[in-house]
């Protein structure tokens, strides 16, 4: 486990440093083609790119939090989120989080943060009031093993990185679509001689597909966050309990429950235990869009692999 643990936190920061890359690729591509040619290009890429990373590690959590309209918890109205999470903290020897809830039916909690000591845990009311004490508590493990193992930093980075690819893509696109920025490459080159013109064509073309697929490639960097990290969270939460049944039964009832999270979207899907959108017909009428873009390893596979523990 503790092999895995280090493997996880350098995958974390391939994946972080992936992005950042990625964002300064698609930046470079979208100043290209809206009218910005030479060497300014490239600085440009990389003060978005640095700039983006930077905001995107102080603020994600923030934004994470924001987005699935978390409120804080208080010890007063939820002492048995703040017991179970003290006792598992202590056992972890590791920090306690910041404590927030979501008013949403739905069964389900996330970890954000950018470390141990900068984390947060959310939980839905609905996870608090359909889970035992035993259930709840290897959910909570489940989420705690997220900030232990450093899940969260590229997971709660992915959020911001996510959307600025998307938004980056869309206005490049959108600007090349109604014919913003095609002459200021022909000045360019003609004022260094005129001898680029076929290069920049095809550096051109290369920047527009680029754009076009920047979405799905985010998209796909996404699913590189999420799927391996929530097999690894269930058994070192299981680890952290002692207790394998109470999140084998906690899962299983989340397999079984088909009311969906409201206050989510695709950006934070990877954060939360459960995929939060609907996976199933009777959930929801576009189950099988959702299904195509899951973060999440199938439940019954999550199950079976903690049965044989």
């Amino acid at each position: 486990m503790f092999d895995e643990v280090v493997s996880n936190k350098r995958r974390s920061w391939v994946l972080t440093i992936g992005f950042a890359l990625f964002v300064a690729l698609v930046a470079a591509a979208a100043i290209y083609l809206v009218g910005y040619g030479g060497p300014y290009v490239v600085i440009a890429a990389v003060v978005i790119s640095i700039g983006s990373s930077v905001v995107a590690y102080w603020t994600s959590d923030k934004v994470a939090l924001r987005v699935s309209r978390a409120r804080p918890a208080s010890v007063e109205e939820f002492p048995q989120l703040h017991n179970i999470v003290e006792g598992l903290c202590l056992a972890a020897g590791m920090p306690k989080p910041r404590l927030y809830v979501v008013d949403d039916p739905a069964p389900n909690a996330f970890a954000t943060g950018r470390n141990p000591e900068h984390a947060a845990v959310a939980a839905t009311t609905g996870l608090l009031e359909k889970m035992n004490r035993d259930e709840l508590e290897g959910v909570l493990a489940h989420e705690l093993s997220h900030v232990r193992n450093y899940d969260i930093l590229v997971s709660t980075l992915a959020v911001t990185m996510v959307g600025v690819v998307v938004v980056l893509a869309d206005l490049a696109v959108r600007m090349q679509w109604w014919g913003m920025g095609r002459n200021t490459h022909r000045d360019y080159d003609q004022n260094r001689g005129g001898n680029d013109g076929g290069l920049g064509i095809i550096i051109a073309i290369l920047g527009f597909l680029l754009l076009a697929l920047a979405p799905l490639i985010a998209q796909l960097l996404q699913f590189a966050v999420g799927r391996r990290r929530e097999t690894l969270a269930d058994v070192s939460g299981v680890e952290l309990t002692r207790y394998p049944q109470g999140l084998i039964s906690a899962l299983e009832k989340l397999r079984d429950d088909s009311t969906v999270v409201h206050a989510t979207t695709h950006a934070t899907a990877h954060l939360w235990i459960e995929e939060p959108a609907a996976q199933t017909p009777a959930a929801g009428k576009i189950s099988w869009i959702n299904r195509m873009f899951s973060t999440h390893p199938p439940i019954d596979e999550r199950i079976a692999l903690l049965r044989g523990m």
